[in-house]
């Protein structure tokens, strides 16, 4: 088996993109300095994520396509939490240089699968050499004439919605940490999450007023939009769906199933906050309320505990 060495820098661009299929709004793909993307609004998001080995993923526990995947979804939930549509994404990646190339073009597979489900194309990127594999994914977005929506519009009186699914991948994550590898359904989950990608748009065509990407846990990423908005958010606790399935795993595990959902990250739902006499689109639910004030609290108190991920906080 070839690794990514044999193949060279250009050689395994060329195996990774070669035949590939991009949608109308790439002009020009692979190939050359740059990429050419329609930009019809006259406006483009961007957004960057980085994905570190044995940080963000782990290849005993994930496949390098789930991987790829995931790589993807992380980034263009950030897009769709700003009510636009994503269109192309470009690629860094980083590995040694004895990694299989079949790794890499797995890597790749999941990346080109995910922009495809979610109306994407790869259209560019670069390949080094690094100590342990790193992918770091930008990904533009096209606003379809409407504004952002940022994380800075909520106002009192609004309702608090969220748009797809809490707590599997911090169940899945507790389930892999304890040597297991099912319910194949919560593993899953961890392994690649599924935004919610058309809720995004939808949300800002029905007149969302703020919103944002659930990538650290629910109540850490409501509090930058309690922040940014200069009020307070309360979530009804009874509110949150809660799974059968999640409450089985975390009832076998001894966990606490509520935690998952009110600060467990990587699911990337969404949430917003939406006027109080807007029609919600299909697949939002309410869960809350905004009202003056600050920060976030759970059925009118403070959270007792931790509000969801930091990178930088102290183990």
């Amino acid at each position: 088996m070839p690794t990514v060495a044999d193949l060279g820098e250009f050689g395994l661009i060329s195996r990774v993109t070669e035949g590939r299929v991009q949608p109308g709004s790439t002009l020009l793909g692979p190939g050359d300095d740059a990429a050419m993307v329609a930009a019809p609004d006259g406006r483009v998001l961007a957004s960057t994520d980085v994905l570190v080995e044995g940080v963000h993923f782990r290849f005993d526990w994930s496949t390098p396509e789930q991987i790829g995947r995931k790589a993807a979804a992380v980034n263009m939930a950030d897009i769709a939490a700003m009510g636009a549509a994503p269109t192309a994404l470009l690629v860094g990646l980083g590995c040694p240089p004895s990694t299989s190339s079949a790794l890499a073009e797995e890597l790749a597979a999941g990346l080109w699968a995910e922009a495809k489900a979610a109306g994407a194309g790869v259209v560019g990127g670069d390949v080094v050499s690094a100590p342990q594999v790193v992918l770091s994914v930008t990904v533009l977005g096209d606003l379809r004439g409407r504004e952002p929506v940022t994380r800075s519009g909520a106002r009192p009186g609004d309702v608090l919605a969220i748009a797809g699914r809490l707590g599997w991948s911090a169940a899945g994550l507790a389930v892999l940490r304890r040597g297991f590898r099912s319910p194949v359904e919560v593993v899953g989950a961890h392994r690649v999450p599924t935004p919610p990608y058309a809720a995004g748009p939808a949300a800002a065509a029905a007149g969302a007023t703020a919103m944002i990407d659930v990538s650290d846990g629910l109540l850490a990423d409501l509090g930058h939009v309690a922040k940014a908005s200069g009020v307070s958010l309360d979530v009804r606790s009874k509110a949150v769906p809660l799974a059968p399935r999640l409450a089985e795993v975390a009832t076998a595990l001894g966990a606490d199933a509520m935690r998952w959902l009110l600060t467990g990250g990587e699911d990337h739902a969404l949430a917003a906050a939406f006027p109080p006499d807007a029609a919600l689109p299909e697949g939002w639910l309410v869960i809350g309320s905004v009202a003056e004030g600050s920060g976030v609290t759970v059925d009118g108190r403070p959270y007792d505990g931790t509000a969801g991920w930091d990178h930088f906080a102290p183990s």
